[in-house]
């Protein structure tokens, strides 16, 4: 019963469970929840962060959905008996606060976060030790705490998809007094206004499994093939992975879905499954990365590249990136896109990313900051070693460099997307309009556009920014501390799956894909 938001029950007759909510925002596949359900009354509690909220990746639209995922999991909650408690401040003073005077036990998922939540969980466990309190961290999908071999990954995370999903509750022992609080707004918390309010993706248990659901039962059919396209993907892609970040669904659970299906699939869908079920793979690789070594957030994978691009910033380029004005139409229709909805097919964020990096020569620090606040579903551990990997600074052999004009031309052949979200060249003919500015004048101002006034000419000529990149990329390269420098990185990060492959030396710019 709830009296005037307070929680009203018998006393404590047996240590508290806080069970702590982070990106785990489930009732079910819970372990922490379903552990301390079994030992005595339950405080389920969520920590608003000040630190968490001020950095520079958070966003208001991340608070959006997990404002949304909050209020879902306290009515689930409240139908176990027990609604979702939340609290204001830094986690160890509101920690501290809720065990004064009684006897606490804390349940966690593991979190491989950015460095803030890094340092904030390594705090919490110093201070559960020195104060004789139970910490109990689980397991938060297939990313292996203290990995001492990534030879040993693969088995492991295979592992963990193959156990049984944790129980559910069936119901919680209530906690007597505690005011449950109030779940705060955007404007609340000062964070301004979310630009995203027409996003099509909102937060909470519910609205992942409807996710899931059409994604098995009609959409998924053609992941394989539909998912590097801006047309295709919006609807061929799972849009799973905001749900994933901020764990309204586990990894196990869409694994367990993914393979019931895949037992009776045949034709497209299986080739289909089949690709998902390597990205699912996929995705606990790379947060592994960042597990393994947090400090890919803040600095160069392969420090032998520090210095490539760190000291030559153009502020005036950033700009243009950032707000979809480079003159490039399908480089800004994907960061048009962006910006309004908060997702984009992994491909077109490739391109994004090489762009920045090869065309425009920016480090990647500041873009990879300004596109975490952007994407809904940011994952630090997918998001670092991504951006770094696609500006060429994580020492694979192959970088990756994207024509804009040649993805426009397959990717977007009858200009749907690009003048869909770059209105400025809705009639502008299909055979100019992924290089407007080959268009004769005559030409643009039948089309209504004056290229370089209506809409901005290139920021560079991206022929001649290939030529310099490459040149750079191959200069660094000829470092004899590289190559040492990147054999060490793939011990300890590198895929196992093709091990025995002969590996490129990375001075071989043969490796240098253009798409």
């Amino acid at each position: 019963m709830i009296i005037g938001g307070v929680v009203n029950r018998p006393g404590l007759t047996s240590p508290l469970q806080i069970v702590w909510f982070k990106r785990d925002l489930r009732t079910r596949d819970h372990r922490p929840l379903a552990e301390a359900a079994r030992r005595g009354p339950v405080l389920p509690l969520y920590i608003v962060e000040p630190s968490v909220m001020e950095a520079p990746d958070f966003d208001p639209s991340h608070w959006s959905f997990i404002r949304e995922s909050l209020q879902d999991l306290r009515e689930n909650l409240a139908q176990l008996g027990q609604p979702l408690v939340v609290r204001r401040g830094e986690v160890l003073e509101v920690l501290r606060t809720l065990a004064v005077g009684r006897k606490v036990v804390i349940h966690a998922h593991e979190e491989t976060g950015n460095g803030i939540t890094y340092a904030r969980d390594r705090a919490v466990r110093r201070w559960a030790r020195e104060a004789g309190i139970e910490f109990h961290e689980y397991p938060a999908n297939g990313v292996v705490r203290r990995l001492r071999d990534r030879d040993q990954w693969a088995g492991i995370w295979e592992e963990r998809m193959r156990e049984p999903l944790a129980p559910s509750p069936k119901r919680l022992e209530a906690v007597a007094g505690e005011e449950i609080g109030e779940i705060p707004t955007g404007s609340d918390l000062g964070l301004g206004p979310d630009k995203r309010e027409g996003a099509v993706q909102r937060g909470g248990e519910r609205r992942a499994w409807e996710v899931l659901d059409s994604f098995l039962e009609s959409r998924g059919e053609w992941y394989r093939g539909g998912i590097s396209s801006p047309l295709s993907a919006e609807t061929a892609c799972s849009r799973l992975s905001p749900y994933l970040a901020w764990g309204n669904l586990s990894t196990r659970q869409v694994m367990v879905s993914l393979r019931r299906r895949m037992e009776w699939a045949g034709g497209r869908w299986a080739g289909s499954l089949r690709a998902f079920e390597s990205r699912m793979h996929w995705r606990c690789h790379f947060i592994q990365k960042l597990e393994d070594e947090p400090e890919i957030e803040y600095r160069n994978f392969v420090r032998a590249y520090d210095g490539l691009r760190e000291n030559e910033f153009n502020e005036d380029y950033f700009a243009a990136w950032r707000e979809g004005r480079t003159g490039y139409p399908m480089i800004d229709a994907c960061m048009r896109m962006l910006l309004a909805t908060g997702w984009l097919n992994f491909r077109m964020r490739s391109m994004l990313v090489a762009f920045a990096a090869y065309d425009l020569w920016l480090h990647w620090d500041k873009p990879a900051k300004f596109l975490a606040r952007q994407f809904l579903d940011y994952e630090p551990g997918i998001h670092y070693p991504q951006f770094q990997m696609q500006s060429g600074t994580a020492g694979h052999a192959t970088i990756r460099l994207y024509n804009p004009v040649k993805q426009g031309q397959e990717q977007d052949p009858t200009g749907e997307f690009v003048r869909k979200w770059v209105p400025e060249l809705s009639r502008v003919p299909a055979s100019f309009l992924h290089a407007p500015w080959l268009m004769p004048r005559e030409q643009q101002a039948g089309a209504g556009v004056l290229i370089g006034s209506d809409y901005p000419a290139p920021v560079v000529d991206h022929r001649e920014a290939m030529v310099r990149a490459k040149a750079r990329i191959a200069e660094f390269r000829r470092n004899p501390a590289l190559a040492s420098e990147v054999a060490e990185v793939f011990a300890r990060h590198g895929s196992r799956r093709r091990s025995t492959e002969r590996k490129p030396p990375p001075g071989d710019d043969r490796q240098m894909k253009l798409f």
